[in-house]
């Protein structure tokens, strides 16, 4: 059965159903409760399963981490949300200490499947410090799994993937907030395969990599790029840890050129680790160096900066002109 969904609706429905078939799953986060979020991601959640699974914690980020924490050990398998990407600063601590390294810590004893929802990157006009893009910082951390939908098929499949009596480790289930008004079709029966990267579109002369909202804006350069005769690949990572080497090798072995998307600073962003394993497999075709596309290195900016910030068509369809004309000396 295939239903037309946004992506917000994808995410909230995921809940719904996790809610209803496992008795040990409990959201708990900021409003998610009697409001249903500030997207009303969870909305209808404490109407049907009543506020001891459904819980509004105060604006305690790092309690809110904690509480799950302790509630995974005693059995539960929380899906707490941190309301806005830019306040998950507070709980750092707990999400490096604690969630990551529990059940590495216990050797087992304390497995910790928590799905720390956290509504990410830009695109909204927020105020400062309500748009950031972490991945770099959770991939980056042992312990933790990282997950990016771009569509709400993929919302939809994934959070019911890694949430409920599926869960075993702690998953950060970064969700495009740009994106959660944007609708698309979700087959509820099929999910497809769900393991690694996805080829959101077939190429030939470079791929083009990136996750969450930035694979709507490679999808758009990618038809621009057609018109000139630029047959583009857009690669759909959806999982950021691990990171799918293989199907990095297999798209950029093809294309033998590769321009990285991401809205997040460049220095040190997942972009390198990404350039360093095409550069890795592909060492010996690759016809350029492994180009990037990112925001800058600058605090992520308020809303009327946004614009300025964020990767767009212009300097993605640069970093692919790049590619195309490089000539080694």
């Amino acid at each position: 059965m295939t239903e037309t969904l946004s992506l917000q609706k994808a995410v909230n429905r995921a809940l719904h159903e996790t809610m209803a078939e496992d008795p040990r799953s409990i959201v708990l986060g900021e409003d998610v409760g009697v409001l249903g979020g500030v997207f009303r991601v969870t909305d209808g959640l404490a109407a049907e399963f009543g506020e001891e699974r459904v819980r509004d914690t105060p604006l305690a980020e790092s309690g809110i981490v904690g509480l799950s924490v302790g509630l995974a050990m005693a059995g539960w398998h929380p899906i707490p949300e941190i309301q806005f990407d830019g306040f998950s600063y507070p709980a750092v601590n707990q999400i490096v200490t604690q969630l990551a390294r529990m059940n590495y810590r216990s050797r087992g004893a304390f497995p910790m499947p928590v799905t720390l929802r956290i509504p990410s990157f830009g695109g909204i006009n927020a105020p400062e410090m309500h748009s950031e893009s972490l991945e770099a910082l959770f991939a980056h951390t042992p312990g933790l799994k990282v997950v990016s939908p771009s569509t709400p098929h993929e919302a939809y499949h994934l959070l019911k993937a890694v949430t409920g009596a599926n869960a075993k480790d702690p998953v950060v289930f970064m969700e495009p907030k740009s994106r959660y008004w944007n609708k698309g079709e979700v087959d509820l029966e099929n999910p497809g395969d769900l393991t690694g990267a996805r080829v959101a579109r077939e190429g030939r002369h470079v791929t083009l990599i990136s996750w969450g909202a930035q694979v709507s804006t490679c999808l758009e350069v990618a038809e621009l790029a057609a018109e000139d005769g630029i047959e583009a690949e857009v690669l759909d990572l959806r999982w950021l840890k691990p990171i799918d080497a293989d199907a990095i090798a297999r798209s950029v072995g093809k294309t033998r050129r590769a321009v990285v998307v991401h809205e997040a600073p460049q220095t040190a962003g997942l972009g390198a680790e990404i350039a360093a394993l095409a550069s890795q497999s592909c060492f010996d075709t690759l016809k350029a160096p492994v180009e990037r596309v990112t925001g800058f290195d600058v605090p992520y900016p308020a809303g009327d900066l946004e614009e300025e910030y964020l990767p767009n068509i212009d300097r993605i369809l640069f970093g692919i002109q790049r590619t195309l004309e490089y000539r080694r000396g």
